[in-house]
Order: C-alpha cells, then sequence, then structure tokens
C-alpha cells in the first residue's frame, strides 16, 4: 500500500498531563490533531519500528475511529506487529500486563479514565512505555517537543478498515495485526495471583457483592471474572455494557457519581460488599455494608492484611503512596518495619520502584491502588483483593476497618475539589498560599502549631531525577496536614484540590464524621487559600 506524507503544523496543546494528552473529543477531532501526536510519540520513540505495539481504550466516543487512524500511521511508520483489544476495547491495567507478558515496545491507551464521554466529551491518549507504565517525565518531555516541531505525518493512503469485532489476524502494509480476547490474559493472571478457590466458597455461601462497571471497560471483565469464573450472580454487576458516552454518566467510582451503587450499599438490605470502577479500569471504590472505604484506608489496610494474599506470601519489602494520600499507610509500614515512599502524585512515579524491587504495594488517594504485577493501578485487582481478604478473615469490610482503626489509629481525611474553575483563579490561591509558606512554621492554625511548609519535590532514589512543584504542603506539630495542588487530569479550566488529614488515636474518637473532625482545619485551609473570595466558589463541588 502507498504511503502518504502529510504537511501539517503544531497545536500548541499538546503537552501531556499527570497522564496522557486529555482534551474536548471536538479537538482531537479537528484535522490533523490525532495524527500529529501519534507521529509525536513515533517519531521520539524509534524503538516502536520493527517492534510491537499494544493498542485499545476504554471504549468511549470516537475510540473505535482513532483506532484505525492509529493503526493506518503504525502500518506507515514501520511498527512491526500492533495487538488491539476486540471491540477496540482495552483496560489499562490489561494493556500494562500485556505489554510486559508479551515483551511489547510499548502501548497508545486510548482513555480519558474517569472524565466523561460521549460526543460532547473527553477523550484521551497515552504512550506506556516496554516496561508497562505510564511514560515518565522524559519520555512524555520528548514526545511534547516532537510535536512543537511537527512538519508531517505518515498515514497509509487507503482508507483500509481493520474489522475488530472477531478474534484474527491480519496484515497492512507488511505489519501484522491481531485481534485478541481483551479479558483471558488478564483474567489468568488474577487467577495466579489470588485464591478463586477460596473466593469462590464466600460467594458461593449467603454472601452478596455488588460492582458497578459504570457503562465502561471493566464490565466485560468483572463478568469474565466475578461471575464465570467466581460464581457471583449475573445481577450483581451493574451497568456492565460499555458505552460510548458510558450511559450519559460519568465514569467517576466516588459516591457522587456511582449513585446506584450507594443506593444499593447504603439501602435496606444492602448487600455485603460493593465496589465500583472507572473508564479504563484503573481506579476502584471500595463499599461494605453502610459502610465506605476511603482509598487511604483501602491501601492501608491492604498493607496491614497483604500476608492473607498469595501473591503477596514473600511479604511486602517496601510499599509507597501519592504525596496527597494518608498517611494511614505510613503508620502501618513502620510497624511492619518496611519503608514507605512519598511520590508526586501520577502512576509514572511508582514504576522505577517497583521495577527496582524497592516496593510491591502501592496508591493514590484518587482511587487507585495496585501492585508490582504491572505498572498500573488497577481497579479490579483491588476488588479481588478486598474480595479474597473477607474470604479469609470472615469479617465484614465495616468490622475489618475499625479494627484497623483501633490498631493503627484512625486518619481522618478529605478531599475537597474545586472543578472547571478560571485557570487564573486557580493560579491566585496557589500564589497565596506559596508567598506564605515560610512564614508559617510555628504559627497557630487551628489551635495547632505548623511544623513546616513547603512546596514538594521529589527526587527519585532510583534514578535521581527531581521532579519539583508537586504541591504546597502545611505540616502541623499532631502530623496532621492540609495540602493544596491543581489536578492534571482535566480537560477545561482548573481544578483545585484541597487534600486535609488528621491522625486520631483516642478509642473514643475513632468514628466521628470525618468532615466534622476535620473542621476546623477545613475552615482554616479555605482561608489560607482566600478560596471563596479568588474563586468565586463557597463549596466545592465534590467532596471525597
Amino acid at each position: 500500500m502507498d504511503i502518504s506524507v502529510v504537511t501539517t503544523h503544531p497545536f500548541e496543546d499538546q503537552k501531556p498531563g499527570t497522564s496522557g494528552l486529555r482534551k474536548r473529543v471536538a479537538r482531537f477531532r479537528q484535522p490533523h490533531y490525532l495524527e500529529n501526536f501519534v507521529q509525536s510519540v513515533f517519531d521520539s520513540q524509534p524503538a516502536l519500528e520493527g517492534a510491537e505495539l499494544v493498542l485499545g481504550g476504554d471504549g468511549r466516543f470516537h475510540n473505535r475511529e482513532a483506532i484505525q487512524t492509529i493503526l493506518r500511521m503504525a502500518a506507515a511508520n514501520g511498527v512491526g506487529r500492533v495487538v488491539v483489544g476486540r471491540g477496540g476495547l482495552l483496560s489499562t491495567p490489561a494493556a500494562s500486563h500485556l505489554i510486559r507478558s508479551r515483551g511489547a515496545a510499548g502501548a497508545l491507551i486510548l482513555s480519558a479514565s474517569h472524565n466523561p464521554g460521549g460526543p460532547e466529551g473527553d477523550f484521551g491518549i497515552k504512550f506506556n512505555t516496554a516496561a508497562g507504565g505510564p511514560a515518565p517525565p522524559s519520555v512524555t518531555d520528548a514526545i511534547h517537543a516532537r510535536s512543537q516541531a511537527i512538519t508531517h505525518y505518515r498515514i497509509l493512503k487507503e482508507a483500509v478498515h481493520v474489522d475488530l469485532d472477531h478474534l484474527h489476524a491480519t496484515a497492512l502494509n507488511g505489519m501484522d495485526v491481531e485481534v485478541i480476547d481483551p479479558v483471558a490474559a488478564y483474567a489468568d493472571l488474577m487467577d495466579q495471583l489470588f485464591d478463586f478457590h477460596a473466593i469462590r466458597e464466600l460467594l458461593a455461601g449467603d454472601f452478596r457483592l455488588r460492582f458497578d462497571a459504570m457503562h465502561a471497560v471493566t464490565g466485560p471483565y468483572a463478568e469474565a471474572l466475578l461471575v464465570d469464573r467466581l460464581g457471583a450472580a449475573p445481577e450483581s454487576i451493574l451497568r456492565a455494557e460499555p458505552l460510548g458516552d458510558f450511559g450519559g454518566g460519568h465514569p467517576d467510582p466516588n459516591l457522587t457519581h456511582a449513585r446506584l451503587l450507594r443506593e444499593a450499599m447504603f439501602g435496606r438490605d444492602a448487600p455485603d460488599f460493593g465496589a465500583a470502577s472507572d473508564g479504563d479500569g484503573d481506579r476502584n471504590m471500595i463499599l461494605g455494608r453502610h459502610f465506605f472505604v476511603t482509598p487511604s484506608d483501602s491501601l492501608a489496610v491492604m498493607a496491614a492484611n497483604a500476608h492473607h494474599i498469595p501473591a503477596f506470601a514473600d511479604g511486602l519489602r517496601g510499599v509507597a503512596r501519592s504525596m496527597p494520600t494518608s498517611q494511614a499507610v505510613d503508620t502501618v509500614a513502620e510497624a511492619r518495619g518496611i519503608p514507605c515512599y512519598e511520590t508526586p502524585t501520577g502512576w509514572k512515579f511508582f514504576g522505577n520502584l517497583l521495577d527496582d524491587g524497592r516496593i510491591r504495594l502501592c496508591g493514590e488517594e484518587s482511587f487507585g491502588t495496585s501492585s508490582d504485577h504491572v505498572r498500573e493501578k488497577d481497579g479490579l485487582w483491588a476488588v479481588l483483593f478486598w474480595l479474597n481478604l473477607l474470604a479469609v478473615r470472615r469479617q465484614s469490610v465495616e468490622t475489618i476497618v475499625r479494627e484497623h482503626w483501633e490498631r493503627f489509629g484512625r486518619h481522618y481525611y478529605t478531599r475537597h475539589d474545586y472543578e472547571g474553575i478560571r485557570n487564573e483563579h486557580a493560579e491566585a490561591v496557589m500564589e497565596r498560599v506559596r508567598d506564605r509558606l515560610a512564614t508559617l512554621p510555628g504559627q497557630s492554625l487551628a489551635g495547632q502549631t505548623v511544623r513546616a511548609a513547603d512546596d514538594f519535590a521529589y527526587t527519585d532514589p532510583v534514578d535521581g531525577s527531581v521532579a519539583e512543584g508537586q504541591g504546597l504542603r502545611v505540616m502541623f506539630e499532631s502530623g496532621a496536614r492540609v495540602v493544596f495542588r491543581l489536578s492534571g487530569t482535566g480537560t477545561e479550566g482548573a481544578t483545585l484540590r484541597l487534600y486535609i488529614e488528621q491522625h486520631e488515636t483516642a478509642p473514643d474518637r475513632l468514628a466521628l464524621d470525618a468532615q466534622e473532625a476535620l473542621r476546623p482545619l477545613i475552615d482554616a485551609a479555605g482561608e489560607l487559600g482566600n478560596i471563596p473570595a479568588l474563586t468565586g466558589r463557597e463549596r466545592p463541588d465534590v467532596v471525597t
């Protein structure tokens, strides 16, 4: 087939964020926009030539059209083989596993994660490296630099259409294309990590679960694992069919957007266990009967109970969390005598620690947890971890968490999101706090003395790379913290995130409402950032 060399010009807004390039669908559908970014990947990553590339996404609107374009470009740029999930579907953790198990040179994953989909929604694309994880800053910087100098891209002239709906192998211009079952290899991996026999016994009794796939990519994975392999009732899976617009919903697994699950778990005759995952399958929310498990607590409980899981029979060695995540897992690590690393937000920062064998478990407060089995956060893996734990301990979710608090104390924790605010207003809040960092130590806020305040910077202990400007921290002598950070996952305006934490060990103060327990710190943080005046928002859009 003939190859077209198409003249183009740079787009100024193609700098990848926390995990890839995310924009409105309309932006990606502009002539040359997707092609420019994809060509920038091929130009900056010469190892893809003649090698294998994994390709797939979360099934959102524009997923199939983008895959056809990428296949034509891969064939024109000398990629040796492309492995694509049937229907164009491939969860992010499953893609990571395929890269690692097949020895692929990388993956292009089409997703905007938990962002809404549909013609008026968001689309995204990111490159994962041969290690299986999101591209580190050195790679994304190279991709961005190329995108700002690009003058042409390569694509097959003929608008060939590859059948994505049937398992088969074909070829494009000498490049092999294999359409594979997107679930099978991942499901087999989960069977190796967990005690499926114990989970089947749990589900064979009167134990009931609900899993909300939110009309996103994990529907087929949940049906294959929870129903077909583990024996859960088919009606246990809510919103299982992946839809281009996620059924008009917002595929973010939190109490606000997983409303059906929340109502089931807090209603009469509630199931024993509930969980949800997001658009591309890398996030998770865990619920018990009338009980919500914060992501920070979930990570800490996992660390404290890893010895119950077959995959961790030889121990943890170390754990890690993102800086805004609560210090609950730090307390467990200290008790276990293992290191706990604090990294910037973004799963890519865990990669070196995992590859170097320093950690085996890691997580973020933004509903992401995982281990060294892949190089991405993994929603269904977390669900199976909890089911395995429940099968071993034979206690309720609430009992397990409350016993954890009794032993390690409770880290009261909340995140307040101010979404879609004007960029200059969000920056004004950050500048106000940043300007006061040097004078805060020794001052009293909310009746507590500030111990230290800084703009978090991270030096990677493996390769020595430095990431600066990762969030503003105010730390108190009591161990409490307030963190201000701008999110890199939105597509319009800015999202200002405020994180607040307080450790409590008094036995009679472990069952308070988190918002009330943290109220003095919440109010003090609002005043410190002058949030209402600078943003025009009296209250956050989402409270976690």
